[in-house]
């Protein structure tokens, strides 16, 4: 069965790549802020947006396994985007330092006779930040198109003082272990048995 993640994301991207099957990429034509308006948790608007993605891509790619993903940043019920402007983003990790908040991570994989979700949640508690501290740590990593306003796999973990969840790869954009799991099931190899 072909693999195909619903994403142009380089982050998801590098993430499936580790797991070594062989994927083809498709942005899924989803206008995401349609969904964000209608007042779901972010839990449930995660989910739904992954299995959006992995729907409409599964349309155009009929036999296919589509891995549909999807991250929300949240405090408590407020939601998080991507800052998309410096500004932006130093505001938001000026109003997350001290603070637990939570990442949900969504999957959902659809292809024939398959409709599997996952949800990974992440709690991650920041460190004190002043205003300049948060503006190196933005010029430094430009996590503008990132929810939360921080990239972990940079130099972002400097600013957590404790992260709590199942998988460490969810943080990035694909919780790995969950998502091997599922592809075990259906039938995928462990390791390439040619090599």
């Amino acid at each position: 069965m072909n693999l195909v993640l619903a994403s142009t994301s380089p982050y998801r991207r590098a993430l499936l790549e580790r797991l070594g099957y062989p994927f083809t990429c498709e942005k899924p034509n989803v206008d995401e802020d349609r969904y964000k308006t209608e007042g779901r948790t972010p839990q449930a608007l995660a989910a739904l947006l992954a299995r959006e993605k992995a729907r409409e891509v599964s349309l155009r790619k009929p036999g296919a396994l589509v891995i549909g993903g999807d991250q929300v940043a949240a405090i408590g019920t407020s939601i998080l985007g991507k800052p998309g402007s410096i500004d932006m983003a130093i505001a938001q990790l000026l109003r997350l330092q001290n603070q637990t908040h939570q990442l949900y991570t969504a999957v959902h994989l659809i292809g024939p006779g398959i409709d599997v979700p996952i949800m990974e949640v992440t709690h991650l508690k920041m460190r004190a930040l002043n205003f300049q501290q948060a503006r190196n740590y933005v010029t430094k990593d430009q996590p503008l198109d990132c929810a939360g306003s921080y990239k972990l796999e940079v130099t972002g973990v400097k600013l957590f003082s404790k992260i709590e969840g199942a998988d460490h790869d969810a943080i990035v954009g694909l919780p790995l272990i969950s998502l091997q799991t599922q592809l075990l099931a259906l039938g995928f190899s462990f390791f390439d048995e040619a090599r």
